[in-house]
Order: structure tokens, then C-alpha cells, then sequence
């Protein structure tokens, strides 16, 4: 059974979708569920992978973000907690997993292929790789 779940949100657009896939799961009524955003560190930029968006002013991006993950919690039907962290989105979506102990963390990916995935690299890709639990990968339609 699903207890505690990581949706990791990173502004985009496929963020709707992963809410929605969230929406559509059936979990239990004693489910948690983790919202989170991982802002990059300006050491994780220079590497920042092409699936992610790249970043805007600080401040307006996290009180943006806030306000975004906030109403996807007012909408939630379980208990919900929001983490707005910074670090290496991949490195850091996999420490909260860690921290909350969670069945199953829940990200979205942009579809890149080829070369571009290769020379930019994929957080969605690290985090199946590395995560100590299963992950749901939202692909966009």
C-alpha cells in the first residue's frame, strides 16, 4: 500500500500533469503526500539538464513556485506537506524519498531523446536510477 508519496514539481507545464496522475491514483485515505521543488544552487545550474526550466529572478520564482505548489495542496484530498528545497534536483528529490521514507515518488519528464538526452542529461532518468523506492515517470501527451 502507498502510505507516503513525493510529487516532485518543477513549474513547467508537465507539472498539471502530474498532479493530474496524482488525482487519478487510488490511494488510501491515510496517504501523505509530499510536494516538492527543488530550486538549483548556482553550482547545479552550470549543469543544469535541459528538462528542467531554467531558473528567473530568485525571489519571484520561489514565492511563484510557492503559490503553485499551495494551490495543488488546497485541491489535494490527503494530508499534504510542501517541501521547497535547493540543491541538485535529482540529488535532492532523492533525499527527501530518504527523509519520508516514501512508497513512491512521482516526477515528470519532457521527452527528450538522442543526443540532446545524452549531452544534457535527464533529472527524471537520475532519480529512476538512484531512488530507493519505485518512481512514476509523467510523460508529456
Amino acid at each position: 500500500m502507498l502510505k507516503n508519496i513525493l510529487v516532485a514539481l518543477d513549474g513547467s507545464e508537465i507539472a498539471e500533469r502530474v498532479i493530474q496522475i496524482l488525482d487519478n491514483l487510488a490511494l488510501s485515505k491515510d496517504a501523505k503526500i509530499i510536494l516538492c521543488h527543488v530550486f538549483p544552487t548556482p553550482e547545479s545550474q552550470m549543469e543544469l539538464p535541459a528538462d528542467r526550466p531554467q531558473p528567473e529572478s530568485p525571489t519571484f520564482s520561489y514565492f511563484h513556485i510557492e503559490k503553485q505548489l499551495h494551490s495543488y495542496q488546497e485541491n489535494l484530498s490527503f494530508t499534504s506537506e510542501l517541501e521547497l528545497v535547493n540543491g541538485d534536483p535529482a540529488e535532492e528529490i532523492i533525499r527527501l524519498a530518504n527523509i519520508y521514507k516514501t512508497d513512491l515518488i512521482i516526477i515528470g519528464s519532457r521527452g527528450l531523446i538522442g543526443m540532446k538526452r545524452i549531452v544534457q542529461g535527464s533529472v527524471s532518468s537520475q532519480v529512476v536510477e538512484e531512488a530507493n523506492c519505485s518512481v512514476l515517470v509523467v510523460k508529456p501527451r
